[in-house]
Parts: structure tokens; sequence; C-alpha cells
């Protein structure tokens, strides 16, 4: 049989806050805390207990052991802030990266199958292709 049927997503929101607690090695009021600062922020039920992911007790954890190597909550905030923007890049990049090799026989066939060393700087083979992916960025509101 298997198990990974019987495993939760580790974005499911399974753990009442006692149990969150102690998987985390964290008291109670401390997750309370956290929540109130944002720092990790559970799922509510209808009730508006909280439910604890499991990638909500990876996450108490990091913070835990931020705090456990002197790192205020505050750093600890901007730490956060900082992953999550990084892995966006990543996934953006990535993402980047998938639609480059997607263009990539485009481009080769357009500019002769890259053939002639050219590359559309005056090499002979008239203008060059060049591909501008263009996002605008979101306003940075902490300046």
């Amino acid at each position: 049989m298997n198990d990974d049927r019987l495993r939760p997503d580790d974005a499911a929101p399974v753990f009442a806050i006692s149990v969150a607690a102690q998987l985390s090695g964290l008291h109670p009021q401390t997750l309370r805390q956290y929540d109130r600062l944002g720092l990790v922020s559970p799922s509510r039920t209808g009730g508006r207990s909280r439910l604890y992911s499991l990638r909500d007790i990876n996450r108490l954890r990091e913070v835990s052991q931020l705090t456990s190597v002197g790192v205020n909550l505050a750093g600890i905030s901007r730490i956060l802030r900082l992953e999550s923007e990084l892995d966006q890049l990543r996934a953006e990049v990535g993402w980047l990266r998938a639609e480059l090799q997607r263009m990539r026989p485009r481009l080769e066939s357009s500019q002769g199958g890259g053939q002639g060393g050219g590359q559309g700087q005056g090499g002979g083979q008239g203008p060059g292709t060049s591909i501008v992916v263009w996002r605008p960025r979101p306003a940075d509101r902490s300046r």
C-alpha cells in the first residue's frame, strides 16, 4: 500500500494549535504571538480556531531556530519576506528559461540556423533578432 495517500498535503491545514505547538517545540502562546505578528499565519476554521499545516510547522521551526541564534522578530520578519521574494524570483527565472528554450528553435531558424556568427551585429546577415521580456515591478512601498 502507498503511504503517500495517507500523508496530508504540506499546505493542508490539519493541526490544532496544541499539536502544532508540540510538533514545533514552542508554547501555544508563542504561536499566537507569531500569528499576530504575521510570521506564521495559520488557516482558520469557521469558529476562528487556528489550523496549522506541515508548511506552517516548518516555518515555526525556522522562526524558532532564528530566535535561538539571536535574531529578533523584526529581523525574522524581514528574512522571511526576502526568502519569499527569492522563491518568487526563482520561479520567474525558471519560467523565463523555459520560455527561452521554447523560443530558441524559432530564433535559430530566423538567424539562418545560427551560422555565420553574425548574431545581428553587422555580420552581413541583416538585422538581428532580439527578445525582450518586460514585466513591470510592483511599487516598492518600503522606500
